[in-house]
């Protein structure tokens, strides 16, 4: 078994100015599809008055929303994939155009030797009339730590270099630009004095000098704890301010990300407090629900609130699809919801109600290109590089081309090597019933692979692909889990003939089983590769963190056969 390569060895290969790595041929992949057939959604639903919860289905955890017009934006957390923060365009809230990234340079977002889970934290999206820019602020928790950039153009692909926010020390900055052309930030940090318990955080405040590119004044202290904290909540994190009806809501999650995961809001007449805790908290959670409900969704929280033109509020949070106990490979989604106030606080949902698949909302506009929710196929036949494709981490060479498909230069890293850019382009697994299905043009050569790889964490994934097993060129699957070092499952050797010829390679998902399959180009019937495999080991509660299930076209030059 190949030794990983340490963070710190890329560091420094990166410093030097990286060049592409390879050996032996490249790997052509003529085309990727990808269907989703989720229980949930087979249904037939009013596509003018009636929308599918999630509404981005898959991993496109930690939204935020924000609206200039008619037009609404919308931004997640893509923690070490790049490009970083897909931003998405809609005029209904429901249907959502994905228009690139916001970071999407290397000199905006230097991804170098972090783990998977320590990258961008919690983008937040709001617009500033005063100046006529949007804003992005985030935390890269491993990296420069908190930062903004600017637009003046959100869609156009243009957003300005980092500003540096130093004095902010914690995760999950937002911007609140008030009416009398005051700014604030808003954010998670360290309790005041020593915690009193285990995930004992606190919200605090700076002024924020937009013109400056600057916090101002000192720091102050809007929530210690949480709601109550004779209770001892923990992890008061996500905050957003807002005004209605000339008072200030502060609004964040408290419980955790898991099951505990929750929603709070506190109401102050003043921007800077007193604030106190809402009647009707928490105003959105799912932990008290029982366990065997039909549709589960749990983890619910981490919301953003936006207002209408016509002066509705709705509130955009993120949630999980669980297919066997807390198991989900699909990560933490973007759910929506209509907000109702009740004595003068927002309400998410009502307790002890569960997440609706289907909701009411009419009006709605034409219906995406390409939808992000609901069942669904796609085809790419890489005549472009679609928006829904990342890498893992940034790029230092340039190891891809369109040249007759999607063309790889195996990287001497692989998936499972730490810190590092292997040959790897993904998208989200965003149904957990699925099937991804990619043709392959690959000559096997000395420690080359290349096919299709599942990829959860560096610990937690799948690789189904063409490898020489002796000299002799085989179809071959290899499975890396916390629990044992990388092995293989099952290979079968290609005759010479069909050695030469393009392979299919197909993943098939349902919840917990995922099979693996190949064919040569132009035969009838998939065979399939070894038993049906334990598709856990790529769930966030098995391998841990904050991420979902990449699937995706895979290359490497540093491959070791069994």
């Amino acid at each position: 078994m190949r030794k990983m390569r340490s963070a710190f060895a890329l560091a420094a290969v990166c410093l030097a100015g990286l060049v592409s790595c390879s050996t032996g041929g490249d790997a052509l992949f003529t085309s990727f599809s990808y269907s989703g057939h989720d229980a949930r959604f087979d249904r037939t639903i009013d596509p003018q008055g009636q929308y599918f919860n999630p509404i981005l289905a898959g991993f496109f955890p930690d939204p935020s929303i924000c609206r200039r017009g008619d037009d609404y934006y919308l931004v997640n957390s893509s923690f070490s994939f790049y490009p970083g923060v897909p931003i998405f365009h809609s005029r209904d809230m429901v249907n959502w155009t994905q228009h690139g990234f916001v970071l999407n340079r290397p000199s905006q977002l230097n991804l170098d030797g972090i783990r998977m889970d320590g990258g961008v934290y919690a983008p937040s999206i709001s617009y500033n009339p005063a100046d006529s820019l949007f804003y992005m602020v985030n935390t890269i928790v491993d990296g420069i730590g908190n930062f903004y950039v600017t637009a003046s153009d959100p869609l156009a692909g243009v957003w300005s270099d980092p500003v540096l926010l130093p004095q902010v020390q914690g995760i999950d900055p937002s911007f609140f630009f008030d009416e009398d052309g005051r700014a604030y930030v808003v954010y998670n940090g360290e309790c005041p004095g020593e915690p009193q318990w285990e995930g004992h955080r606190a919200i605090w405040m700076y002024e924020f000098d937009y013109g400056a590119g600057c916090v101002k004044g000192e720091k102050i202290l809007l929530v210690d704890g949480g709601v109550d904290r004779s209770a001892h909540p923990v992890w008061i994190e996500g905050p957003h301010l807002l005004k209605k009806d000339g008072r200030y809501c502060l609004f964040a999650a408290e419980g955790g990300t898991n099951e505990g995961h929750s929603e709070v809001a506190f109401l102050s007449d003043r921007v800077t407090g007193p604030y106190v805790p809402a009647k009707n908290n928490p105003i959105l959670t799912q932990r008290d629900l029982p366990e065997d409900r039909p549709d589960k969704v749990s983890c619910t929280g981490h919301a953003d609130m936006v207002q209408t033109p016509e002066g509705d509020w709705w509130a955009v949070f993120l949630g999980c699809r669980p297919y066997e106990d807390r198991h989900y490979n699909t990560g933490r989604e973007t759910f929506l919801l209509p907000v109702e106030w009740v004595d003068g606080a927002p309400v998410i949902l009502p307790g002890e109600t569960p997440v609706p698949v289907v909701v009411d909302k009419p009006g709605l506009g034409e219906p995406a290109a390409r939808p992000l929710s609901g069942n669904f196929s796609w085809t790419d036949d890489f005549s472009t590089l679609d928006d829904k494709w990342m890498q893992i981490r940034t790029p230092h060479s340039q190891w891809w081309s369109l040249d007759g498909g999607l063309r790889i230069t195996p990287s001497e890293y692989t998936i499972q090597d730490r810190g590092v850019n292997p040959s790897f382009m993904g998208v989200r697994q965003q149904h957990a019933s699925f099937d991804a299905v990619t043709t392959l043009e690959f000559t096997a050569v000395d420690n080359a692979l290349a096919g299709v790889a599942i990829f959860q964490k560096e610990w937690a994934n799948y690789v189904l692909g063409k490898q020489l097993i002796d000299g002799v060129p085989s179809v071959v699957l290899y499975v890396t889990d916390s629990m044992e070092p990388q092995r293989m499952v099952a290979s079968a050797a290609l005759d010479r003939a069909d050695a030469r010829k393009a392979l299919e390679l197909k993943v098939s998902g349902n919840g917990a089983a995922y099979s693996f399959h190949y064919r040569v180009k132009g035969d009838q019937a998939w065979i399939q590769l070894g038993p049906v495999q334990d598709g856990r080991i790529l769930s966030t509660d098995s391998a841990g963190g904050f991420t979902g299930v990449m699937i995706g076209c895979y290359a490497t030059s540093g491959a070791v056969s069994e």
